[in-house]
C-alpha cells in the first residue's frame, strides 16, 4: 500500500495566546520548524493539540492555517474523530474542505460502544471524509480497544489505509499486520523502536515537537538495518521522553518544551490542562540539555 501520510508526523500542539485565544502565526511557524526538522507529515487537532477543548470552528481554522503554511510541502491530517458519529462526519467534512489532505480517526470514548458499532462509526466518517483514515487505538484513554477482528474488517473499507498504535501489544498487532496491508505507526515515543523494528512503517509522535531529526534519523537507521544506531538514538532520547511523557499530561511538557526553546511564545493549555510548573520546566531544560536538544 502506498503512504499518503509520510512517516514521521508530530500530533502537533495548538500555541495559544496567554488569554487562550487560538495564535494561528504561532501554527504557521510550529508546522515550519516541524518541517525543517524531520517531519513529511503533521498531525493537527489531536489529543496533544487540546481537542478536547477546541471548537470545531478553531479546529477548521488551525487546519486551514497550517495547510497555508506547509501544505505545499507536506501531507496535512486532521483529527476528525469524536464519541458522536455525526458529530465526526461533519467535523471530517470541514476540515477536508479547509484543505487536511487524511483524517485521524480515534476509537469512540467514554460510551463505549460494542465492536461493531465502531466498525459503522470508522464506517460513515471515512465515506463522509473521502481522504485515506489513519485509526487512532489508544485504549487507556478511550476505554475500548481495536480487536484484532475488527481491525480486520476495519482494513476492508477503503479509505482506511493506517493505524497509529498506543496499545502498546506489539505481538497482537503484529499478527494483524501480517493479515493485512495497513500501514502501521507507533503511536507512543517510548515504543517507536520497538514497533519500527517489527514492521510499523512511522511514528506519531509527541516528543517529536522538539526531536524530530532524531526520530527521522531512527526511522532510517532501522531502514538501512543499522539498528545500533537507532538503539543509539533511542538512549540518547531516554531523558527528554521521559520528561514530556511521563512527568505529567504531554501536551503540557510539549507546549513547556517549545516556549524553553523559543519556538512558541507561551505554553498556555487551556483547562482542565495547565501549563507546567516550575519545577517541571526545571526537569525538563535538564532533560533537553541530557538528550542535547536545541532549537
Amino acid at each position: 500500500m502506498t503512504n499518503p501520510f509520510g512517516r514521521l508526523l508530530t500530533a502537533m500542539v495548538t500555541p495559544m495566546h496567554e488569554d487562550g485565544s487560538l495564535d494561528l502565526d504561532g501554527a504557521q511557524r510550529l508546522a515550519d520548524h516541524l518541517v525543517r526538522h524531520g517531519h513529511d507529515g503533521i498531525l493537527v487537532n489531536g489529543t496533544t493539540g487540546e481537542s478536547a477543548t477546541t471548537t470545531d470552528e478553531e479546529n477548521v481554522a488551525v487546519v486551514r492555517a497550517v495547510v497555508e503554511a506547509v501544505g505545499d510541502k507536506v501531507p496535512v491530517m486532521a483529527g476528525v474523530g469524536t464519541n458522536d458519529t455525526a458529530h465526526s462526519m461533519a467535523a471530517a467534512q470541514a476540515m477536508v474542505a479547509a484543505g487536511a489532505t487524511n483524517a485521524l480517526v480515534v476509537t469512540p470514548y467514554y460510551n463505549k460502544p460494542p465492536q461493531a458499532g465502531i466498525i459503522e462509526h470508522v464506517r460513515a466518517i471515512a465515506a463522509a471524509a473521502d481522504v485515506p483514515v489513519m485509526l487512532y487505538d489508544i485504549p487507556g484513554r478511550t476505554g475500548t480497544a481495536l480487536a484484532p477482528d475488527t481491525l480486520l474488517r476495519l482494513a476492508e473499507i477503503p479509505q482506511v489505509r493506517a493505524v497509529k498504535d498506543a496499545k502498546a501489544d506489539l505481538y497482537t498487532s503484529s499478527k494483524v499486520m501480517a493479515q493485512t496491508d495497513l500501514l502501521w505507526f507507533s503511536g507512543d515515543d517510548v515504543l517507536a523502536l520497538p514497533w519500527l523494528s517489527i514492521g510499523a512503517v512511522g511514528h506519531v509522535a509527541v516528543t517529536g515537537h522538539v526531536a524530530g531529526d532524531q526520530f527521522a534519523a531512527m526511522i532510517q537507521a532501522v531502514d538501512a538495518g543499522e539498528l545500533a544506531t537507532a538503539r543509539a538514538i533511542h538512549r540518547r532520547l531516554i531523558p527528554v521522553m521521559d520528561a514530556i511523557m511521563t512527568i505529567t499530561q504531554g501536551a503540557i511538557m510539549a507546549k513547556a518544551a517549545l516556549k524553553q526553546l523559543g519556538i512558541i511564545e507561551s505554553d498556555f493549555c487551556r483547562l482542565p490542562l495547565l501549563p507546567a510548573t516550575a519545577e517541571q520546566h526545571d526537569i525538563l531544560r535538564r532533560a533537553l540539555d541530557e538528550s542535547n536538544i536545541t532549537a
